[in-house]
């Protein structure tokens, strides 16, 4: 039943029902303690009515409110009854007392007594002692009216209901405003909550504090929700650059593919009885397939690195492989002046892959610079890594290109024509292999134009280079 009603109305529940318990204590406690108190306040006032009768010469009345009897030790026997209103006009008290009382047991000093309740015929409650004085022959016996007590306890437990009423009233008023002002923020998650479920990625839970529960509550939740829109947003970003992806593979694909198509075309068409057209078809076919196939190892090379299969490892001497790339390139443009400096460091990864970087990052050079442009190639070793330098005089690269040229198929140029580079895939591959080795990638200006395109490299350990001390040992300045 209770699992089914709001945790307002719980909480409202539990308020007012502790608050029920606690006042019904403290009311029976007042009660009782009040009772006790004025019940023997009418027992001292019997005992002295009593020790006033059995003075010597007291062979008056009854005190007034008090009904007098005397009976034989056994109680049984009713010797002499008394009774005196306690105003003119008032009836005397009328104890039902019963026909037989026993004695008191025990003695005192003075008299063993004993003290019990009887109704009465106006309808009143009496208390009644009964006594035997030490060494008398009779039982005094005297009852009075307990009329003023009643009527106290009576007026007691109204006050008591009255203000009882009253605190449970203000308590549940209190309650509500108290438990409304607590769950505020718990409303306020709720909203929001909605408003992200119907898309709204964006909202927070608004004013979430550390000094309460449901505050701290809403801070998680905060953080949790800039989780989610950041995991949202590179969802979004990640489908967005497969489908260009898709796309762009797709478009470079489709040109090869349209060539081959061409090629077998023109083979349809009477190439095979013409020697001349027959070489131009088979070279192009061949020429179209080697673009192909190495558009496709670019990208199966891109999803083994993407899935997080690991490359080969192994000391590799960085310096090396670089001077293996700047002497290719050299062979490739006679022409152009490249500048090696080369710091001895040793890396561990794959030397083929590592190898295959530096020769996208040369092969980038004379892609993007005339032929006779100078390039600076370096490697240094600086704060436990090895960065890998390649600097040209070239045209340079806008500041709006360098946050994208590592991204796939991306090319500054936004035409599609061959004589710009290749397909984009170059500088990816470079970036995906840095981060496979445990590197970084970066791309800049230079003040005095063209680009530096640099790759950190995590240092062997053991390397000469990570002890302390030891300076850089380069061919170059």
């Amino acid at each position: 039943m209770l699992g089914r009603l709001s945790l307002r109305a719980r909480l409202l529940l539990a308020v007012i029902a502790l608050a029920t318990v606690g006042l019904v204590a403290a009311n029976v406690a007042t009660y009782s303690s009040l009772s006790s108190f004025l019940v023997d306040r009418t027992d001292s006032s019997l005992e002295e009515s009593a020790r006033s009768l059995r003075r010597p010469g007291s062979g008056g009345p009854a005190p007034p409110g008090v009904a007098v009897q005397v009976r034989s030790l056994d109680g049984a026997d009713v010797l002499v009854t008394l009774t005196h209103s306690e105003f003119p006009g008032q009836a005397p008290p009328s104890p039902e007392l019963p026909e037989t009382i026993d004695p008191p047991a025990g003695s005192a000093e003075f008299e063993a007594a004993r003290y019990f309740t009887v109704p009465g015929a106006d309808g009143d409650r009496y208390r009644v002692r009964a006594s035997v004085q030490d060494g008398a022959s009779a039982m005094l016996v005297v009852a009075t009216s307990l009329a003023d007590v009643d009527s106290t306890l009576d007026r007691l437990l109204l006050i008591e209901l009255i203000v009882t009423g009253l605190v449970l009233g203000g308590i549940v008023a209190l309650g509500l405003w108290l438990v409304r002002l607590g769950l505020r923020p718990l409303d306020a998650i709720g909203d929001t909550a909605a408003a992200i479920a119907a898309g709204d990625l964006s909202r927070r839970v608004e004013r979430a504090e550390e000094r309460t529960e449901v505050g701290r509550l809403g801070l998680s939740l905060n953080a949790m929700l800039s989780q989610i829109e950041s995991a949202f947003r590179q969802r979004e970003a990640s489908e967005r650059k497969l489908r260009r992806f898709v796309a762009d593979a797709s478009h470079e694909l489709r040109t090869p593919l349209a060539a081959v198509r061409a090629y077998a075309e023109l083979f349809d068409r009477g190439a095979a009885d013409r020697p001349e057209d027959l070489e131009r078809s088979m070279t192009g076919i061949g020429r179209e397939s080697e673009r192909m196939s190495l558009l496709v190892d670019d990208l199966l090379l891109l999803a083994r690195l993407d899935d997080g299969r690991p490359l080969e490892r192994a000391p590799v001497q960085l310096d090396e492989v670089v001077g293996e790339a700047v002497e290719t390139a050299q062979a490739v443009e006679p022409e152009r002046p490249i500048e090696l400096h080369a710091d001895p460091a040793v890396v561990v990864g794959d030397r083929d892959r590592l190898r295959q970087i530096v020769d996208n990052l040369l092969a980038n050079v004379r892609a993007h610079t005339p032929p006779a442009t100078p390039v600076s190639v370096s490697v240094r070793r600086r704060n436990g890594t090895a960065a890998i330098a390649v600097t040209d005089s070239g045209p340079g690269v806008d500041e709006e290109h360098l946050a994208h040229v590592f991204e796939r198929f991306y090319r500054a140029d936004s035409s599609r024509a061959r004589a710009s580079g290749g397909v984009g895939l170059g500088l990816s591959i470079v970036a995906a292999v840095a981060e496979a080795h445990g590197g970084t990638v970066s791309a800049r200006s230079t003040p005095d134009g063209g680009a530096t395109f640099e790759i950190a490299l995590p240092l062997a350990e053991g390397d000469a280079s990570t002890r302390q001390g030891f300076g850089p040992t380069g061919t170059g300045p």
